[in-house]
């Protein structure tokens, strides 16, 4: 055995191999969260990568496309990975590697139930709710994206408790932003493949530029709110979350300026070298 295995603390290996799965994880499934995600410094970036491992799984769970995965299936796959992330909580560890490295950030950094049991719950609608009213969509958006901001938050702050409550609301601000953007812009692939219609009272074959224009009005005010936390910000994720608010506000312009048949045809997208420039525009505003 060499020296440097001796020196490392007991299962000092398997936590790092965990933690290297989620980095995996981030690199499959997002370019825009990859982008932004590696301007966090360690040992957030590690630990974050490790919240959206989790949150990236159980959101394939319920939306891969393989036929052969039915309701009750993904219901049965979905129930299995909330009961293991549990039971991971209460050991510290667990046998899949990515419910292991968010454990490890969870316990370090106080992530419980109280946003977590949201989290899947909200991923259980996606098997439940076809249609939401304004009522079943604001408990989705809370647990499918704002406590994901408050995990992160959790993690930005490293235990600063007067931070976390002085910062949470436009944490949440910011999921709501990035998940209503995701809605609109997956309007497509989320009515003509997955039966579902996120947005109260909106049929898709009648989707307007009025109603692109006033749902982008509610989703520029929510990301207007999460801004003014940017600078509150510890400087080890400020220019991360800044690229990542950055990257949506230039997608949120792109979908104002896209017709909305247009948007009910095809998903839009922010170019890489546009996205390039945000990122750098994000690196040296950080450092002012």
């Amino acid at each position: 055995m060499r020296a440097a295995d001796r020196a490392e603390a007991p299962g000092a290996r398997y936590d790092r191999v965990a933690q290297h799965s989620a980095a995996a994880v981030i690199q499959g499934y997002s370019t825009s969260f990859g982008w932004a995600s590696r301007l966090l410094r360690e040992p957030v970036r590690t630990h974050v990568r490790s919240i959206y491992a989790l949150v990236r799984i159980a959101d394939e769970i319920v939306d891969d496309p393989a036929p052969d995965l039915t309701p009750d299936v993904r219901r049965e796959l979905l129930d299995e990975f909330e009961a293991e992330t549990a039971r991971a909580l209460r050991r510290g560890r667990s046998t899949n590697l990515a419910v292991h490295a968010f454990a490890l950030a969870a316990r370090r950094f106080r992530i419980g139930p109280e946003l977590i049991d949201p989290f899947f719950a909200s991923m259980r609608a996606d098997l439940e709710v076809a249609a939401h009213d304004r009522q079943s969509l604001t408990e989705y958006v809370y647990g499918s994206a704002e406590v994901v901001g408050l995990m992160c938050l959790r993690v930005f702050v490293d235990g600063d408790d007067a931070a976390y409550e002085r910062l949470r609301g436009p944490a949440r601000s910011l999921g709501a932003a990035f998940q209503k953007v995701n809605f609109l812009r997956d309007l497509a692939e989320d009515h003509d493949e997955l039966g579902r219609t996120y947005f109260p009272g909106l049929d898709p074959d009648a989707f307007s530029d009025a109603h692109r224009d006033l749902l982008l009005d509610e989703i520029d005010a929510d990301l207007a709110h999460a801004a003014t936390a940017i600078p509150q910000l510890p400087p080890s994720s400020r220019a991360a979350v800044a690229a990542a608010h950055g990257l949506y506000a230039g997608l949120s312009a792109r979908l104002r300026a896209t017709p909305a048949a247009r948007i009910r045809r095809a998903r839009v997208r922010v170019p890489d070298h546009e996205k390039a420039r945000i990122l750098a525009r994000a690196v040296l505003g950080a450092r002012r």
